[in-house]
């Protein structure tokens, strides 16, 4: 694959927004969303001293993505890995960190595999998402464990105030359909969401086999049938509102998936991914609220291989976290809480430790002073495995003016050990620990009207320190804490808005690198020498534009144009991924009130490219979506 040229991909794209005309604006004020991820408390996006990003249920409508994955491709920060299209194993890697040191929550209960750590984001339904909050830089001062590259949190789509239904259904390339349906509401103080959605495609052919002698592809060359894929999900929740001062809720997520594709083990998976959440929200007093929150998640897989059962690998997280927040005088609050978790699998594989448990405390200062915002959070973990752990972290925000603010931030994190690297047989350590980072950033954001068109834009740079990663240790056989890492970063971002035309450009460089040096014994043992190598699978530059226009009331227009560089497969450095460029075109026209007619062409111009080596992608696709849209 062609190698591409980053200078001039950043002509071509300021280019673009350069060409557009600058209609002026419609006088329309822009709501600034309210967050809840960056510091457990709610506060706008121009608030927040962190680096955030908000997707809303109308960016998602607009964007028109069948998966996660498809949301998530071109959002600043984030790289991403895919073996074989939809539903097949996805890796997302922000700021340059491991698919493991990233940690998700849906609904505010964390989900993810404790056997490998990671979370299966092909799995959980984007028809019944309504937004979508990205944190990026450590976090583990208020959540605990993997929050090191950062936090995404996934919310389900929630009660509205009048009955609201839902509907969507289409179809379109490989024989793909996919569907949902629901409805929203409120009677009295009470609210309620219920929701369905569905998928099915019969895929590509996802893997072309393997490289020798390189770990890398499917390690079987009986790759010549597609492999497909098919999902339903439905969705429950409620709540209840006792006047101003107190509120409960509860929600429940199911998902349930089978995926085929190329393996020497396995070919053939049957997934679920269930979450359950229970709510209460209290104010005792004026300035005192406090929430208590209880939940589940389950990460379910049974393998098969030829059609005869293969294993088993589940796993069960039980949470409860308090948390109380004392408004001590305008502008100046603090919090604290604990979270107690619990993991526990259930495998036909005999790990020697099936569960264990973890408690945490924290404490949170948040103050303004004029034009100065300070953030302060410290948090304590113990483990049941590892033992006690600390992390800090310290932010601080000067406004110049209303639109120009400056923020400097450091923070520490960590990773606990999985299961399948403490105990999996014949390979887990027991004596891990930790990997620990250290995380330091500067940004500039602001937001002005020039000639009319509405512009917000930030700039970030940061550096992070990881040590004592846990990696492959030829001499051992097994996993260890022998690398460290050093990630270097810039971030930009600008945004516009004006008439009936708006754009989103993000420009990425992340500098991410093994710093470990060769031991003795993995000298010995004939280990490669992979200091200063680029960790695999994160582009080290990549870019993304997405420009729409309403027509008029009824046609709109749109397109995303995402570029990303040569990046590298393995810590050896030797199997490369090629840089590719990707142009995606939709269009909607609402041919009746609350109708929607949509059209979608992926991948335009047919890029053959690969995420994980060996692994195909999506060529051009087409797609024809109709939609209930209330109004």
């Amino acid at each position: 694959m062609r190698k591409i040229i980053f200078g001039e991909l950043l002509c071509l794209l300021f280019a673009a927004i350069a060409s557009l005309p600058a209609y002026a604006a419609d006088n329309a004020v822009a709501v600034d969303p309210v967050i809840i991820t960056a510091t457990r408390t709610a506060e706008t996006v121009d608030e927040s001293l962190s680096s955030v990003t908000v997707i809303t249920r109308a960016d998602i409508e607009r964007l028109q993505p069948h998966s996660l994955q498809d949301l998530l491709v071109g959002v600043s920060g984030i790289s991403i890995a895919n073996t074989g299209g939809l539903g097949k194993t996805t890796s997302v890697f922000l700021r340059g960190t491991d698919s493991d040191q990233l940690l998700v929550l849906l609904d505010g209960v964390k989900i993810g595999s404790a056997t490998t750590g990671t979370t299966a984001f092909e799995q959980i339904p984007v028809d019944l998402i309504d937004h979508i909050e990205i944190v990026r830089g450590p976090r583990s001062s208020l959540y605990g464990s993997e929050a090191i590259g950062g936090v995404i949190q996934i919310f389900t789509r929630k009660g509205a105030a009048q009955f609201t239904p839902n509907f969507d259904f289409g179809g379109g390339s490989h024989s793909t359909y996919q569907g949902s349906a629901g409805v929203a509401g409120s009677v009295g103080n009470a609210w309620y969401t219920a929701g369905v959605s569905g998928l099915d495609t019969a895929g590509i052919r996802s893997c072309n086999g393997f490289g020798a002698p390189t770990y890398v592809g499917c390690f079987t060359n009986d790759v010549a049938n597609k492999d497909g894929y098919n999902t339903t999900a439905g969705l429950l929740r409620a709540g209840y509102h006792f006047g101003d001062h107190a509120e409960i809720s509860a929600e429940w997520l199911r998902a349930y998936g089978n995926t085929q594709f190329d393996g020497s083990s396995s070919d053939d998976s049957k997934v679920v991914q269930q979450v359950f959440g229970a709510n209460i929200k209290l104010m005792p007093l004026s300035f005192w609220q406090t929430m208590l929150n209880v939940g589940q998640s389950e990460d379910l897989e049974t393998d098969f291989y030829q059609g005869t059962y293969a294993d088993t690998f589940n796993s069960i997280r039980n949470s409860v976290s308090w948390q109380n927040d004392f408004q001590l005088a305008p502008h100046q609050q603090i919090s604290v809480g604990g979270d107690y978790l619990k993991d526990h699998i259930n495998s036909d594989t005999t790990y020697t430790v099936t569960s264990r448990e973890d408690l945490g405390g924290f404490v949170q200062y948040q103050g303004g002073f004029g034009r100065s915002d300070v953030q302060l959070s410290a948090r304590a973990d113990h483990d049941q495995q590892f033992g006690g752990h600390t992390t800090g972290s310290a932010a601080y925000g000067y406004s110049f003016a209303p639109s120009l603010r400056v923020a400097a931030s450091y923070g520490t994190a960590y990773r606990a050990p999985t299961f399948n690297e403490l105990y999996y047989p014949d390979y887990g350590l027991p004596d891990l620990k930790p990997e620990k980072s250290r995380s330091a950033e500067l940004g500039l954001s602001g937001h002005a009207p020039v000639q009319n068109v509405a512009l917000n834009w930030s700039l970030n740079a940061y550096e992070t320190f990881v040590d004592d990663l846990i990696t492959y240790d030829a001499a051992t056989g097994g996993p260890a804490n022998v690398d460290r890492a050093r990630i270097q970063g810039i971030e930009a971002q600008l945004g516009a808005t004006w008439h009936q035309w708006r754009a989103h450009l993000n420009l990425d460089y992340v500098d991410a690198r093994n710093r470990s040096q060769l031991s003795s014994d993995q000298a010995a043992a004939g280990d490669s020498d992979e200091f200063n190598h680029l960790l695999p699978r994160r582009a080290p530059e990549s870019a993304g534009l997405a420009i729409d226009r309403d027509l008029d009331h009824h046609f709109s227009v749109g397109g995303t144009l995402y570029a990303a560089q040569r990046r590298f497969d393995d810590l050896d450095n030797t199997t490369p991924l090629g840089g590719y460029a990707t142009l995606d075109l939709r269009a909607g026209w609402q041919f009746l009130p609350c109708w929607l007619l949509q059209a979608q062409i992926n991948n335009v111009f047919d890029k053959d490219y690969e995420t994980a080596a060996y692994y195909n992608q999506l060529g051009r696709t087409y797609f024809l979506n109709l939609r209930y849209h209330p109004n």
